[in-house]
Order: C-alpha cells, then structure tokens, then sequence
C-alpha cells in the first residue's frame, strides 16, 4: 500500500518499484506537486505569484508597466479631471534590458569534445609517447635521414614541438581526435537544426529579466532530438536553494493544450471526460488566473512533470554446468532462500517517471505516468539519472529569485513620476509679462500737446526696451510712479524644472548604480576629457557586474550540451532510426560517417571555448604590438597569436614563439659572429695568399726568366749541335755520295770492262764462227777491222782516254 511521506504530500519512495510504477502512484506525485504550486484554497499560490510578478517583471523590461499606481500617485481624491498628461511610460529599462541582453549574445563561443574513455586515452598517450620519441630521438633520426635516405619519425616531423611547453601547447591547439570532431559536428548540427542561437537570445533575455532562463531537450522518432525554449513563468520545481537546480527531484511545466491537441496525445480520454476537463480547467483557470488566452474555453492547463526517484536492478546469478555464471534479471520482490547454485545480486539506480495531470479536474486521475523513455545517464555514472531540463538562476537565495530588472523597478517608478511631475509643471508655466501703470504715463507730457498713451508706450518698449518716465509729478512731488512699464518675472518655475531634472538623474543614475551599466558601458554620455584607456576599463568594469549573468546563460548552454551528447550516443546505440540520424548528422562531412557510427562507443567530456571580448583581445592585440615593435616575433608569429581564440593559450603561444624568436636571433647573431670572425680569417688568408702569390709570382717569374735563359742556352747548344749534326750529315752525305760517286765510277768502270770483254768474246766468236764458215766453205778471207769509227752502238771509246 502506498504510504503518505512524512510531512509532505509527496508518496514514500521506500516502496517496490511495482508500486512505484502504479497510476495511483503517479497520481499522489502529481497532487503533491498540484497541492505546493496551485493551492485552491489560497489565491496568491505559488505559481500565481510567479506568475504574476514574471508577467510584471517583463512588462517593465518593454516599458509597458501598468500607470495605475502613477495616477493614484498623482491623483486628489481619484480625480485625474484637471490633469492633462502623457502616462506613457518612460522606457529606461527597455534600453538596460538591450544593453545586457545584446552584450551577452556578442560573446561567441565554440563547443568542444573531449574524449576520456579508455581507448581515446590509450590513443591520445601513444601519440604523445611518439612525440616524446621522436624529440629524444631527433638527431639520430636526421642522421640516419641523411646517410640512408629512411625517414625514422613516427609523427609529422615539420610539427615536431622541440621542449616540453611546446608540446603541451601543441596537444591543446592542432591535437584533435577524429572522434571528437565528429562529435563537435554532431552536437553543432543539433543546435543548428533547433535554431538555439535564437533561441538562447530568449532564455538570456529571461536571465535579465526574470532572473532565471530554462530548457528542454528531448528526444522523439520524427523529429529527432528536440531543444525546446521553456517560459519560467510556467515551470514548476522542487524546493532548491542552488542557483544550478542540481538537486530538485521533481520538475515540470504548465501548458495550455486544445481539447483536440489533447484527444491526440491522449486518445483512451472519453468526450464525456474531455468535456469535464474543459469546464473544470476553465473554472480553475479562471479563479487562478492561469489562462490568459483569448479562446480559453476550448483550451485546457496540463502539469507535465518528470519525478526523480530510485529503483533496484536486482539480478538471479546461477551457476551452469559448466562452471559459468548466468545472470537472470528479476524484480525488486525477488527474496530467494540461500543456496549454493545462485544468489541474489542488487544495485539501486536513479531513474525519472513522467507524467502528464490535468489541473483543476477535482480529482486525482492522472494521463499518462511511466518510466521515461531515452533517459539520459553519464557514461561515467550509470547509476545517476540526469532530467531534460537545464534550469539556472544565478542570484538565488532560499528560494527566492532576483532579477536585474527586479532592482531597478522602484527607480522606474520613480523617474516616471518625475517625468509626470515635469510634465505637469511645465503645463502651469507662463511667459513673462509687463507691468503698465496708466496713473504714471497720464503725468506724462510728450511736449507737442499730447500726453504718453499706454500703446504708444508699450510699442516703445517691445521695439527698442526704452521708457519715458518722470521723476516729478506736474505738482512738483515726487513721482512714485515714474516707471510706468515694470517686467513680470514669472520664471519661478524654472527653479522646479531644474529641480525635476536633477531628479531625474538621480535615479538614472541611481539605476546604473545598482545594475552597474554605467555611461561606459552604454556610450551614453561618455566623458570628452577622460582618456580611451579610462573609459575601456569603465567598460569592462560594468562587463564584471553583469557576469553572473553571462556565466549562468553559459552554463545552460553547457548542460544542454552535455545532455545532447548523451542522448547522440544513447540514439546511435538503441534507435532504430540511428542510419537515418547519422545520415542527417554527417551531411556536413562525409568524411566523419565512421566516426559518427561509433560515437556510443566513447565517452565525451564537454566544455565551452568562450571567445574573448574586446578588452582581452585589446590586452593581447597590446603584447602583440609591443613584441613586434621590439621584434621579438615575426609577422606570421603574430597572425598565429591572433588566430587562437583562447586567451590563455594565445599567451603561451606567443611566450614559446617569443622565446624561438629569441633563440632563432641569438643563433643567427653567433652565425653572423662567426661568419664575420671566418670572413676576417679569410680575408687575412687571402691576403696572405696574395703575398704568397706575389712572391711565388717573383719566384716564378725568376725561375722563368732562368729557365727561359736556360732554355735560350739549351737551345742555342742544341742549335749549334744541330748545325753542327746537319753539317756532318751534309758532310756524311757528300762523302757518301763521292764513295758513291767512286763506287759507281768503279762499278762502271768494271761494267765496262766486262761489257768490251764480253764484247770483245762476242767478236771473238763471231770472227771464230765465220772463221769455221769460211773454212767449211772456203771463202775468201775476211777483214774484221773497224768501218771507220771506234764506237760501238753509239758508244765511243773517247772516254777512256787519258785525262
């Protein structure tokens, strides 16, 4: 049976879960919620009150505040007949609200993953490990480059960080996971597909204004995972005194739904029993002030609320045959005997109910009560149930919530009623005027026979400002009225308006004082003599008072962030629309696909990269300038500086650069150093070198001129000695050719006489043969002697006579 809890409305949560799961359950939560925000029996409940002081709130946020409380103000009696004044509201606060409110919206930032399970970390050490590796290892790994042409790095060696700070640096700017991008381009897509940089300009509008902002994130089959903008003034919570509503166990808010829109969403709801819901809710509405819409009878008001509890998973282990263990899930009253082949095994988990109620129906019954569906649960944790709500007011205290708009409210009032004042006395002010005293211009006598007519008088003194006046009477007394025309001063009132108008500051002021948006922060009235510096740190002293409220719009952001990465993993997990949800998450890049199909598989710690605003970039545009006059970086250093969105890391970005630079300029000072000591030393060498080749030329020069003289002489001797072996051969040659001569003269000679002996032998024979002839035949004897010449054959004999 359930039990009511003590002091409290709220059903025991020290009950089964079966009962937990139970309608009747689900209902005594949701009257226990209606019972602490929407007592019948109070007209001023809870949620009326926030309700109305909200809706007062943001009447004064648009300069639309009721004038009511300004007539009564101003009013005798009620009667308003003798005022005729302008009532419109002065809208001072409007322009804070903007102020603010745009302020907040300029400050960009950047969504960033960071993966921390235990294969992202294994991933993200052995990449530094190869870093660490390849520094240590640097110049063995040129070396072995250089003389064998094989490339020893393990990571990118044109990214190589040389000391530890650079590597840290480098592992906090240019590292990135794929699984983290993919994750950042998932959570990017969601918000964009909702539209939540509009949407966050009305939650940071409710900061300002109500001082607390609100959002819901969900997740259905047709439209994915949802961002839903939630209005304060419907939200309904547990008691709470942190300002992050970290610790409430029931949250939900109010919704006016048509009776058709109902019938939909709930279609086991009867005519009879819809129609019931519509009269009780109108009447309730109606006495409570719930529903402002116009076509309130066709609409009804919906509690829809989640509640916190906890269950136990309670688990049979049975040993099997094998020597396994098999788990086999049971419920909470599962209490079996002791027994050596199974045990009990239980661990409790938070887990949220969610209901819808009617409010007002008269009686307990609720519309829909069951386990929530897609229940987001930290990886890290997944015995903790996180809600769909991201709800922030950061200046809570015991429940009660202030708002910037809240502070500044009475001073509105009061400025308007200064305003009304102002108006008023100017409406009772009169022009100057003059005096005319018609006893004093009859003594007057023009001296042509006429006396001084009050017009003649008054057009003399509006068209020169002269009188005519006597001292003297015609009687010869004194003239009391010799100043016939006398000025009306009638400018008292402009003491009043002075008055007003300083008043009128002084609340403005006085405005500015307590939210402090002062004349810096507006550019309303900046100050001609005070310098830019003075009137920036203004600025970004006024910037430090609303803080608090950027921080909690930030924050809202973040938890619905982390809430988003959760329900991506939990849909690429278990949905079965998880192609179709990858598909619309990678449509930016195709190249993150794979990465998106394992995203359940890691766990993301997510965080928020604020862009700076424009006193830290003026800081760090500051250094910047300042290290490139001094040139300690270089241009290209300092396009990389202005590149890093984080402050923090832009500075160590430009410390290590500064710190290269220096080291780079010291390098090239000792080079420049050494080449100058190496140029002088070349220099003397090749001065020494000249000298050497001036003497070596002497030298040589000598040793030519005694190798020339040498030569000269060699080639004289060999000249002579050639002469001398031309003339010997000539020499040798005419004697050979007179041994020659006598040879041949010889050889001829002994021709010759061979030549006449054989001829002689030739005549012989011949003689001999005709000798025998004729003494075969006995002829007559024959003379052999010559026919009168001594030649033979042309050859004479004359030539062997004596010389």
């Amino acid at each position: 049976m359930i039990k009511k809890g003590i002091k409290t409305y709220f059903p025991s949560q020290a009950v089964s879960d079966v009962e937990k799961m139970s309608l009747e359950y689900g209902s005594r939560v949701g009257s226990a919620i209606e019972h602490e925000w929407f007592n019948k029996n109070d007209n001023s409940n809870r949620y009326n009150t926030y309700k109305q002081s909200f809706h007062s709130l943001r009447l004064y946020s648009r300069g639309e505040q009721s004038i009511k409380k300004y007539k009564d103000e101003l009013s005798i009696n009620g009667d308003l007949s003798y005022l005729n004044l302008d009532w419109k509201p002065v809208p001072i606060i409007p322009k804070f609200v903007d102020i603010v409110v745009n302020g907040m919206a300029d400050r960009s930032y950047d969504i960033k993953a960071y993966s921390q399970d235990p294969a992202a970390i294994k991933e993200r050490t052995d990449y530094v490990s190869n870093i660490v590796s390849d520094m240590q290892a640097k110049g063995f790994n040129d070396q072995v480059a250089s003389q064998f042409g094989i490339d020893m790095y393990k990571t990118d060696q044109t990214k190589l960080p040389e000391t530890s700070e650079e590597l840290e640096l480098h592992m906090q700017l240019d590292y990135k996971q794929s699984i983290e991008i993919a994750e950042e381009e998932a959570i990017n897509s969601i918000f964009d597909k909702n539209k939540y940089e509009y949407l966050s300009k009305r939650v940071n509008n409710d900061l300002v204004v109500l001082g607390i902002g609100a959002v819901k994130n969900s997740f259905n089959k047709s439209e994915g995972i949802k961002i839903d903008y939630v209005d304060p003034a419907n939200l309904v919570y547990s008691y709470t005194d942190s300002p992050y509503f970290d610790d409430i166990y029931y949250v939900g808010e109010v919704k006016q739904v048509y009776a058709n829109e109902l019938k939909k969403e709930f279609p086991e709801i009867t005519d009879e029993e819809l129609e019931q819901y519509i009269t009780s809710s109108s009447s309730y509405s109606n006495k409570t002030s719930y529903n402002k819409k116009n076509d309130e009878n066709n609409s009804i008001s919906i509690l829809y609320f989640e509640y916190k509890t906890y269950m136990s998973e309670v688990y049979k282990v049975k040993k099997t045959s094998t020597g396994g263990s098999r788990a086999i899930k049971k419920d909470s009253s599962f209490n079996p005997p002791k027994n050596e082949d199974f045990e009990k095994v239980e661990r409790v988990i938070e887990v949220v109910y969610e209901g819808a109620k009617i409010l007002g129906s008269g009686y307990d019954k609720i519309l829909k009560w069951e386990l929530k569906k897609n229940m987001i649960r930290p990886k890290a944790d997944t015995t903790k149930a996180v809600m769909s709500y991201s709800i922030c007011a950061p200046k809570m205290y015991e429940g009660r919530i202030e708002s910037l708009v809240g502070r500044i409210t009475g001073f509105a009032d009061m400025i308007q009623i200064t305003h009304l004042k102002l108006q008023q006395v100017m409406s009772k002010m009169v022009p100057d005027g003059v005096y005319l005293d018609a006893d004093a211009l009859a003594e007057i006598d023009l001296g042509n026979g006429t006396n001084y007519n009050p017009a003649e008088a008054l057009n003399m003194f509006f068209q020169t400002g002269s009188v005519i006046g006597r001292s003297m009477t015609q009687d010869g007394d004194m003239n009391r009225g010799n100043r016939p025309i006398q000025e009306l001063n009638t400018s008292s009132k402009g003491g009043k308006i002075q008055s007003l108008i300083q008043t009128y500051n002084y609340y403005l002021q006085m405005m500015r004082d307590v939210t402090g948006l002062n004349e810096a922060r507006d550019g309303s009235m900046p100050d001609k003599n005070a310098l830019v510096g003075i009137q920036k740190l203004a600025a970004a002293n006024s910037n430090t008072a609303t803080r608090h409220l950027l921080q909690s719009s930030l924050y809202i952001t973040l938890s619905t962030a982390e809430c988003i990465a959760m329900r991506i993993s939990d849909v690429i997990e278990y949905s079965p629309t998880r192609e179709s949800f990858i598909k619309s998450l990678g449509k930016f890049n195709v190249g993150t696909l794979e990465e998106m199909a394992s995203l359940h598989l890691h766990d993301f710690g997510i965080f928020l990269e604020l862009a700076p605003d424009e006193e830290e970039k003026q800081r760090l545009e500051n250094n910047i300038q300042m290290a490139l006059q001094q040139n300690s970086i270089n241009l290209e250093d300092a396009i990389d500086v202005r590149e890093v969105r984080n402050i923090k890391l832009a500075n160590q970005l430009l410390k290590i650069r500064r710190k290269k630079k220096q080291v780079l300029d010291q390098q090239i000072a000792q080079q420049n150093i050494q080449a100058q000591a190496q140029a002088n030393a070349a220099a003397s060498e090749r001065a020494a070198a000249a000298e050497m080749q001036k003497q070596q030329a002497l030298a040589q020069t000598e040793s030519q001129m005694l190798q020339v003289k040498s030569q000269l002489e060699m080639q004289k001797l060999e000249r002579e000695a050639q002469l001398k072996k031309e003339l010997m051969e000539i020499e040798f040659n005419m004697n050979l050719q007179l041994r020659q001569a006598e040879s041949n003269v010889l050889k001829e000679r002994e021709r010759q006489k061979e030549d006449r002996k054989d001829e002689r032998t030739k005549i012989q024979a011949t003689q001999q043969s005709e000798l025998i002839d004729q003494r075969k035949k006995d002829k007559a004897p024959k003379n052999f002697e010559s026919a009168g010449f001594d030649n033979l054959e042309g050859f004479g004999l004359e030539q062997f006579e004596p010389r």
